[in-house]
């Protein structure tokens, strides 16, 4: 009984040991990252072998995991850069990214945790300026806020094509200009829009006045050509005809013969 004791705490301590080990071994890798391994004794950062995914692991308690997240995520940027005339802009925008998950030994390695400011946010600043810098502050207000986006994003992605960091989108979310230049251009626009719309009631206008004068002319020209057909003789035949039709009908009246203008019958009474 007395040698229980003795017996008992070595294996108490080495429980407590093995305990501690799997303490500093045991990593957990949470949804949405995963681990790079580096071997203190080894080639430290592993990059020939995938990244360590989600769920537990064991690791040698000399060696050391580091976790990234892996998911998109979003960078928010307010820059003031210049257009291309020196005037100065803000741009607002947001990028999704994500580090490239079989390369991300490789981003350890390279750029470390850091990566977004080391390499991310230089990218998309550079980007924004060089974009920015080829339009007026007219164009960026008003017809090229899709096309700053689209080069934006093209040439941030270009930058960032070797630094195993995946661009999705670029967004630019507003563009402000200094308030005496945005008011001359809202200006300058209401102005063109008052002279569109005055053309267009000219135009318009003169495109009634051409119908109305094609329409009278029509006229005029059908009363001329119906002139010049209507003789003396074709009135008198039109007027024998329907005094023949009228002489017909069997209703009472009474016929004077050659008693009307130009001798055609005269036709009195209906009943």
């Amino acid at each position: 009984m007395e040698k229980l004791p003795k017996i008992g705490l070595p294996i108490i301590i080495g429980v407590i040991l093995l305990v501690i080990v799997l303490a500093k071994s045991a990593v957990t890798i949470d949804s949405g990252e995963a681990g790079v391994l580096f071997k203190t004794f080894g080639d430290g950062v592993v990059t020939n072998e995938p990244p360590m995914g989600e769920g537990f692991h064991l690791v040698l308690p000399w060696n050391k995991v580091y976790v990234y997240e892996v998911r998109q995520q979003e960078l928010f940027e307010k820059m003031k850069v210049l257009s291309s005339n020196g005037l100065e802009i803000q741009i607002d925008a947001s990028a999704w990214y994500e580090p490239v998950y079989d390369d991300l030994g490789n981003l350890h390695q390279s750029l470390g945790v850091n990566y977004l400011q080391r390499v991310i946010q230089p990218a998309i600043r550079s980007a924004a300026r060089s974009v920015v810098g080829r339009y007026t502050p007219e164009q960026l207000y008003s017809s090229k806020r899709d096309a700053i986006q689209d080069e934006i994003f093209e040439e941030t992605k270009t930058i960032l094509s070797k630094q195993y960091v995946q661009l999705n989108e670029v967004l630019v979310r507003d563009v402000t200009l200094p308030n005496t230049i945005k008011e001359a251009i809202e200006r300058k626009l209401r102005q063109e829009q008052e002279s569109l719309e005055y053309e267009f009631r000219l135009v318009t206008a003169s495109k009634e006045a051409e119908k109305v004068r094609i329409e009278a002319q029509g006229k005029a020209d059908a009363n001329q050509i119906l002139s010049a057909s209507l003789t003396d003789k074709i009135l008198q035949d039109k007027g024998i005809d329907a005094t023949i039709k009228l002489s017909e009908s069997p209703n009472s009246k009474v016929i004077v013969i050659g008693s009307g203008e130009s001798g055609l019958p005269l036709i009195l009474g209906n009943n």
